[in-house]
């Protein structure tokens, strides 16, 4: 192997485990001064773009959740590591929705009527049972998929909730700008959430929402989910 090439520099177990010391003290601490149980808050590490060897190292230092953006990217890592919990934390196009729902136990960014109930029927029809949830555009911005959060009290979303027959609606997901002070977003998935909740009686207890740059300010607004890949593997490859 050429000195300085990619796989030369990939993180250790035990340099992720020494960053997820540092980050479990961030979010524990965050959970606290929002009077939270700590316990409550799970990291997704999201490989993305890394080699299987560093998904890997994440479940050998203690990462049982491992998150992927992209279906085909993932599958290889899946059939590798099949006792990690495999989460799609991207956006899934409906032609890799089979694939999907056979690989991953949980689904983040269900962002349409039309794919839930597409994902329910696989689900049904394959006996599986993914988590999923509910992503919404709570910042208004053009370029990114989700629920608008107006359409979280209509009548075709509640329908549509009402008839789920095997998935696990969990909850909801969202992505906050990244220009600008997260914690109004994630104060509206919240509220959005406790509102879905009333309407339906779903439990939705997972509020999937901060990243590496946002993560304490998302704990304390309630996040039960957070998707973590620079603060514990390093700056991407590639």
């Amino acid at each position: 192997m050429r000195p300085g090439s990619r796989r030369a520099s990939l993180p250790s177990a035990a340099e992720i485990a020494s960053r997820v010391t540092a980050l479990r003290a961030r979010l524990d601490a965050a959970a606290l001064r929002a009077d939270r149980d700590p316990a409550t808050v799970r990291i997704v590490a999201v490989t993305k773009t890394w080699p299987v060897e560093v998904a890997a190292a994440a479940l050998e230092a203690g990462l049982t959740a491992l998150g992927e953006n992209r279906v085909q990217e993932a599958l290889p890592k899946v059939a590798a590591l099949p006792a990690a919990e495999w989460h799609l934390v991207g956006h899934l196009q409906s032609n890799k929705a089979r694939a999907a729902v056979s690989a991953f136990a949980w689904i983040h960014a269900v962002d349409s009527v039309a794919l839930l109930a597409r994902l329910d029927g696989l689900a049904h029809d394959l006996g599986r049972h993914p988590r999923v949830l509910l992503q919404v555009n709570v910042t208004d911005e053009a370029h990114k998929a989700g629920f608008d959060p107006a359409a979280l009290d209509g009548r075709e979303l509640t329908g549509a909730l009402r008839e789920v027959r095997a998935l696990d609606v969990a909850g909801l997901m969202t992505i906050a700008r990244a220009d600008a002070d997260p914690r109004p977003a994630f104060a509206a998935l919240r509220s959005l959430r406790d509102e879905l909740r009333e309407r339906t009686g779903l439990p939705l207890d997972a509020l999937s929402m901060g990243m590496s740059g946002d993560v304490e300010e998302a704990v304390e607004e309630g996040a039960t989910l957070v998707r973590v890949g620079t603060a514990l593997f390093g700056p991407r490859p590639g």
